[in-house]
């Protein structure tokens, strides 16, 4: 017998962005003072991509990069807390909703937990989404690998999502 595929699942992704000069540096959907931004297509937000990674692997969606392509002109320079949004909406619209996300950031520089509580609330509005099923942790890479070497910031995350229409009997 199959499982039933309507009970709670959960998602991983992850996103890795290189600094770049002259760009503003957005995490989690807010702009932190930093003398280098994140290079790509749309504002570069690795928590906000590997976010919306995590969701859309939960729900056998594909991933951003199939719904939001750097090839389209559309999406260059955008606002990643619309994607998430949009990404939400697809969940949605597949009969999902998101119970609770759970964020690492990696990066040397710079700090996170100053600005972690408008990080997750922006996260709550995104997502309509309570901030106590909301996590956000950061971590550096002790000077090892690209991270340490401070040429850019990852971030892996996983969220959990149930049938809107309440678990499978």
């Amino acid at each position: 017998m199959k499982p039933d595929c309507r009970f709670p699942r959960t998602g991983i992704g992850y996103d890795v962005h290189r600094f770049a000069e002259g760009r503003r540096l957005v995490l989690g959907g807010v702009e932190i003072p930093h003398e280098r931004g994140l290079d790509g297509h749309s504002d570069a937000d690795v928590v906000l991509h590997a976010i919306a990674d995590a969701i859309l692997g939960a729900a056998a969606l594909g991933d951003i990069g199939t719904h939001f392509p750097p090839s389209d002109a559309r999406w260059g320079g955008a606002d990643s807390r619309v994607l998430l949004s949009l990404v939400d909406d697809l969940a949605r619209d597949a009969g999902w909703m998101v119970v609770n996300i759970d964020v690492t950031v990696i990066a040397e520089a710079p700090k996170i937990n100053p600005h972690a509580a408008a990080m997750r609330a922006e996260l709550s509005r995104c997502l309509d989404l309570d901030e106590g099923a909301i996590s956000l942790k950061a971590t550096t890479n002790e000077g090892m690998g690209f991270v340490g070497r401070g040429e850019g910031i990852a971030a892996i995350a996983t969220a959990m999502i149930a049938p809107l229409d309440g678990l499978s009997e």
